[in-house]
């Protein structure tokens, strides 16, 4: 079948067409967007001015926040002008480009999470080869190979979506172009198209998803042994992340492991994994950290400005003595 293209721009039809849900959406998912950046940034400044920097399950937390920034950078202000406005389009080359740039993205925050458990697990499981493990190289190379991994990812996921021809309706049915909606818009036969999807997407979520959970039952088998003082120091120290990765996991199964159907509820799910994590992200890892609570003293309370800004000035390298 030849590919035919006459769709120029797309309506996003949005949460909800009520006047009164909006401004009160615009109101919340404002405020959310301007948390997602207070927190982020701040975990972000108070990381890289402090010892933290030297640790990897920070030096990947770095990133994680740095992510997540860009990620719902991909969304949220589009949603945000989107609720003061009467018709909300993106036209076809936009569309495809939030496509790649969000799911690449979000590829590297699942990687990244992936990363930080076998960060764990082999702190927990293997202390004494921890040093040697997670050498400044090798983080630097488990970077990288997520940056790579989610290009790929988000390049087939483009690839699958703009080889579509879309010569009809033009309403998407969500705040942001993702593959489902358009694939219920296309002008063709897309049940190869949507295995193909959920075979790149979904099985993509649900390998890195068991992957975490079998790291972390591996640091529950091994801690099972150690003393009351450290077992609960290890699981404090787990316990932030795991909370993250089942607040950002669970919607995203939920959406792309399935057949490539779509419905009104997904829009609902999708919020928690490109708005709700990002925010909370934060809070959990600092909260409930009290390593990072006493760097954010250190860093923002009990240094002088000029102080604070000579160090955030500094270029920082790995050390060589690596914490576990």
């Amino acid at each position: 079948m030849e590919n035919i293209n006459n769709v120029t721009e797309f309506i996003l039809l949005g949460l909800s067409q009520n006047k009164k849900i909006k401004n009160l959406c615009f109101l919340l998912f404002l405020f959310c967007y301007i948390a997602i950046w207070m927190g982020n940034i701040l975990i972000m400044i108070s990381i890289t001015c402090s010892q933290l920097r030297d640790q990897p399950m920070y030096f990947f937390l770095n990133y994680l926040a740095l992510s997540d920034l860009c990620y719902t950078s991909t969304v949220t202000p589009k949603l945000i002008t989107d609720l003061l406005a009467e018709r909300n389009m993106i036209s076809y080359n936009n569309c495809m480009a939030q496509l790649f740039t969000m799911h690449f993205f979000g590829g590297i925050e699942v990687f990244i999470l992936t990363v930080m458990a076998y960060d764990r697990y082999v702190a927990i499981c293997k202390p004494l080869h921890y040093t040697s493990i997670m050498s400044r190289q090798r983080c630097n190379a488990l970077v990288t190979a997520c940056c790579a991994g989610a290009f790929l990812h988000s390049f087939v996921q483009c690839l699958l979506t703009v080889n579509l021809p879309f010569c009809g309706p033009n309403e998407i049915d969500h705040y942001f172009c993702d593959v489902y909606p358009l694939l219920k818009l296309a002008c063709t036969d897309t049940h190869t198209v949507g295995i193909l999807v959920v075979a790149n997407s979904g099985m993509m979520g649900l390998v890195t998803f068991v992957v975490l959970m079998l790291s972390y039952f591996l640091i529950l088998w091994t801690i099972r042994a150690y003393p009351a003082e450290s077992r609960s120091k290890a699981l404090s120290t787990c316990s932030s992340h795991l909370m993250v990765v089942v607040l950002f996991f669970v919607p995203v199964l939920f959406i792309y492991i399935r057949p490539a159907t779509t419905s009104p509820v997904d829009k609902v799910f999708a919020l928690f994994y490109t708005i709700i994590a990002p925010m909370f992200n934060p809070l959990i890892y600092t909260l409930r950290n009290m390593e990072r609570k006493n760097a954010l003293r250190k860093v923002w309370c009990q240094k002088p400005l000029y102080m604070f800004r000579k160090e955030c000035k500094k270029v920082q390298t790995f050390s060589q003595t690596w914490y576990c």
